[in-house]
């Protein structure tokens, strides 16, 4: 009999899917989609949350009957609640109330404590969920702060696990890597390995407007004072997380709020790929820098999670209408 130990074992091998129809008949290069909804958690980040507990595992920084906390925009909770489930922690989630009610609701689906924070204010702040969280996991008894911004097991992860994998499937032919920003993890871990593998292959991270990770990329300069609120999910950062390695990065490419919604949408519509806000803006990028490719191009584009957190916002018509792009 073939069947996983537990729901941990069934973490990547995610399938690579040739994007047909939502970039236009016209566009150049082969384009493949790294489906990475097809993970237990339904998103990529369950690689990194169960190679960060592993990883404090060993460390000894999480104990037996522990208490994981965790600031999250929500998929990295999802798979760190996996990874407690199975291994017997608690976890404590601090999130902000831009995120979906949908992601909240999954993470107390899944026995996690959820505690919700304001967007608007400074990372320094001390209702931000960077500092709700840190102030919990010193306060809370046998707690560990997961930290995946600076927690450097979260790049390993990709550079361990998604990048091979990509390797592998593309038979090395890859020539262009496009994922979107955030924590830094996935866009630098497999940045890393491919740079290693061959120098030419250009890495593409996909930013929002409202995040400064594209002005700091060009200039070097940290100006939080130019960040500003945005409503896409999962990318963008006010903040420059340790994980970057910006030296791995070929380019930002930024895409406004409407146009990630847009082409999320259309990605479901026209591919049949059902995925979440980040997705939209990968292939909102793509299609912006369509006359950058060529025919003999071959893009691998990560998408990240799953269009079942967010059918409260880019897939109600009535929430596109209010913000005006429907």
């Amino acid at each position: 009999m073939k069947y996983a130990q537990n729901i941990l074992e069934t973490i990547g091998n995610t399938p690579l899917v040739k994007l047909n129809k939502v970039l236009g008949v016209d566009f150049p290069a082969l384009v493949l989609a790294k489906i990475e909804t097809t993970n237990p958690g339904n998103s990529v980040k369950d690689r990194m949350a169960v190679k960060m507990v592993e990883d404090a595992e060993k460390s000894g920084a999480l104990k037996p009957g522990g208490t994981i906390i965790e600031g999250t925009s929500g998929n990295t909770g999802m798979g760190l609640a996996l990874a407690a489930i199975v291994k017997g922690y608690k976890c404590i989630f601090v999130t902000n109330s831009k995120q979906s009610t949908e992601k909240a609701d999954i993470l107390r689906a899944l026995g996690a404590q959820v505690v919700i924070c304001p967007t608007d204010v400074s990372p320094e702040d001390p209702r931000s969920y960077y500092s709700v969280a840190k102030r919990l996991a010193r306060e809370t008894e046998n707690g560990w702060y997961v930290n995946q911004y600076d927690n450097l097991s979260n790049r390993a992860a990709h550079y361990e696990q998604t990048a091979p994998e990509i390797w592998e499937q593309t038979k090395g032919e890859i020539t262009h890597f496009v994922a979107g920003a955030g924590t830094g993890g996935t866009v630098t871990g497999c940045g890393m390995f491919f740079k290693e593998k061959n120098k030419d292959i250009k890495i593409i991270g996909v930013d929002t407007y409202g995040s400064i990770l594209k002005e700091y990329h060009e200039t070097g300069v940290l100006n939080p004072k130019n960040a500003y609120t945005y409503i896409t999910e999962g990318i963008g950062e006010d903040i420059i997380p340790e994980n970057y390695d910006m030296s791995v990065i070929d380019h930002f490419e930024k895409v406004t709020d409407k146009d990630g919604a847009i082409y999320a949408r259309k990605l479901a519509k026209e591919e049949g790929i059902f995925c979440g806000y980040s997705a939209g803006s990968a292939i909102a990028a793509i299609k912006q820098m369509q006359d950058q490719f060529t025919k003999d191009d071959i893009i691998v584009v990560l998408l990240h999670d799953h269009g079942s957190r967010y059918v409260g916002k880019i897939y109600n018509d009535e929430w596109m209408a209010q913000m005006g792009w429907l």
